[in-house]
């Protein structure tokens, strides 16, 4: 691990050349979002497991993170419930595409994308091909936190296919930021998931009474505490192995040469 501050907006300019040569010219950009998460849980859940798991993994392997982006793709929580502030998908993309350019344009060449919400993934993918389309020698992962690894996976859908505010973030929450959460009001907050024959992918005004899908009453901080340490222990490797890693052939995305 590097004795260099984990956070990119405690580093000087004069220290990021040296810190990202040690880090092998990589970067973590945590991205979630700001909104509702029902009547128990405070409205930043996504960035704040976003932000701490990814500090976490930075000070576990020496790779610096950027700044947390707190804003993603939430339109479908819809107006029902105040608290949701909402990028459209268009201007999701275009602002990772422009953070991606600049972390390029400051020695970056490995960017991994860490989303901890749900509906930035199809936006985070565009910003994806767009970066790598641009930077020929600029790799880019987009690494989704629910679904990283088979365990993790697993608690996260254990009470609902399509959860959200559930026994996973609730537990998370619970264990790394005890002050956004609301235990008295866990007991009201359960709310099953409507979708399992839906053809259509509905707003969840339209599928949940409080905003919530799953059981945030089953929640506990113990649960919270050792899912957090797996996935720090399976982003780490992630990313690790994204360190190591090189293209399998070595060609030019702009036809030069053979």
């Amino acid at each position: 691990m590097s004795n260099s501050p984990p956070r990119w907006s405690d580093l000087t300019w004069p220290e990021i050349p040296a810190v990202l040569a040690r880090a092998g010219h990589a970067a973590i950009l945590p991205v979630g979002a700001t909104e509702q998460h029902g009547p128990h849980l405070g409205c930043g859940v996504d960035f704040v497991i976003a932000e701490e798991l990814c500090l976490a993994v930075a000070e576990k392997i020496g790779v610096p993170m950027l700044p947390a982006l707190p804003y993603g793709c939430s339109l479908g929580h819809s107006r029902r419930w105040p608290g949701t502030l909402a990028l459209s998908p268009i201007a999701l993309i275009e602002v990772v595409k422009q953070i991606g350019d600049w972390a390029y344009h400051s020695g970056i060449r490995r960017l991994f994308i860490v989303n901890a919400h749900v509906t930035n993934a199809a936006p985070l993918r565009c910003a994806l091909e767009m970066l790598r389309a641009e930077h020929d020698d600029l790799m880019v992962a987009l690494i989704n936190t629910a679904t990283l690894s088979e365990r993790v996976r697993e608690f996260h859908f254990c009470d609902a296919a399509d959860w959200h505010a559930n026994d996973a973030e609730t537990s998370l929450m619970l264990a790394i930021a005890p002050q956004a959460v609301r235990p008295g009001r866990f007991a009201e907050a359960d709310d099953p998931d409507r979708t399992g024959s839906c053809i259509f992918a509905h707003p969840v005004n339209r599928t949940s009474k409080n905003g919530v899908t799953g059981a945030p009453s089953r929640a506990s901080a113990e649960k919270g505490q050792r899912w957090f340490h797996w996935l720090v222990e399976d982003l780490a490797a992630l990313v690790a192995k994204g360190m190591a890693e090189t293209p399998p052939l070595d060609h030019s995305y702009f036809g030069e040469g053979a």
